[in-house]
């Protein structure tokens, strides 16, 4: 799926997104919840790609949603999405990259950003919930419960568990999955939002390319 979208852009919607998303996990069957919101805050335009070596996450939750917003063009939009959530996560070599399409005499933007590149100094995020509408990537689990009903995902046994993210709707009855852990490897996603409560990036790099310059 490409996170370049068609149509004419203004100068004025030439927005890059300047926070780094993540990825989330594989999704076993995900349920889309009807009526369900996702991010608590009105999604671009613009969908973005992350990629990275190693995800490594705890108290790992996930159910289906929508994010809504506007296109490039200000019309409404909503998009299908697998809302993942982890209490705490650590993310080795992550990339993330956005596309501007045709910005007035200069074509296609790219914005690439880098971080997380010394496997000793991971990227590190807490209460790390991702919007994602395509993922790729080897994924292994540590005591997986699947087809638990959303409004149940957060173990009252586990103080630091977590479940639906907090400011937005989701259907309780719906759809959702957990685990105690996560690993994911070999990581490709392109999202529609991510939302943390602390993210910690060590040797950011920020670039502007000409052109579709992308992760994958």
């Amino acid at each position: 799926m490409s996170s370049q979208v068609r149509g004419g852009t203004r100068w004025k919607r030439f927005a890059l997104v300047m926070v780094p998303s993540v990825v989330a996990t594989a999704a076993v069957g995900v349920g889309l919840a009807q009526g369900a919101l996702a991010a608590s805050f009105s999604v671009s335009g613009q969908s973005f790609k992350v990629s990275t070596d190693r995800l490594e996450g705890e108290d790992f939750v996930q159910y289906g949603s929508v994010a809504v917003g506007k296109d490039l063009d200000g019309k409404d939009a909503a998009h299908a999405v697998a809302v993942s959530g982890f209490s705490k996560a650590t993310i080795t070599n992550m990339c993330q990259s956005v596309v501007t399409p045709k910005v007035p005499f200069l074509g296609n933007v790219s914005l690439e950003l880098r971080a997380g590149t010394n496997p000793k100094k991971p990227v590190e995020a807490t209460n790390l919930y991702l919007d994602i509408a395509q993922l790729d990537a080897d994924a292994e689990f540590r005591n997986i419960d699947i087809g638990v009903a959303a409004g149940s995902l957060k173990k009252p046994n586990k103080p630091g568990s977590i479940g639906i993210q907090p400011g937005t709707q989701a259907k309780e009855e719906g759809f959702a999955q957990r685990a105690d852990g996560a690993v994911l490897t070999k990581v490709q996603q392109t999202a529609w939002a991510t939302t943390a409560g602390t993210f910690k990036l060590s040797d950011l790099k920020l670039r502007l390319h000409s052109g579709v310059k992308e992760c994958f």
